[in-house]
């Protein structure tokens, strides 16, 4: 689904099954570096079952303190799971690039 939003953090929200899948958030904003502020989230995006993640066309950052993917700049941001394959996430989208 195509979301319009400045900025993502996405990240895994537990523990993982016996299979290595687990539970994945992703959590959009109207702002930029959200995670340096007290913003709730304007949208929470919750996957279960998910085994791996692929970034297509974006710059993004690690946040190593909570283990996140930080994704600023945005126009937009499509999120789906892979057609065909279960538990792979796709995230693609549109950045402002500086």
């Amino acid at each position: 689904m195509k979301y319009h939003t400045k900025s993502a953090i996405i990240g895994r929200s537990g523990k993982r099954d016996e299979f290595g899948n687990g539970p994945v958030f992703v959590h959009l904003f109207r702002i930029n570096d959200p995670h340096k502020t007290d913003i709730v989230p304007e949208k929470f995006i919750d996957f279960q079952k998910i085994h791996k993640i692929v970034f297509e066309n974006l710059n993004l950052s690690y946040l190593l303190a909570g283990s996140d993917i930080l994704i600023n700049d945005l126009e937009y941001i499509v999120v789906k799971e892979e057609k065909g394959k279960p538990g792979n996430l796709v995230i693609t989208g549109k950045q402002n690039k500086k």
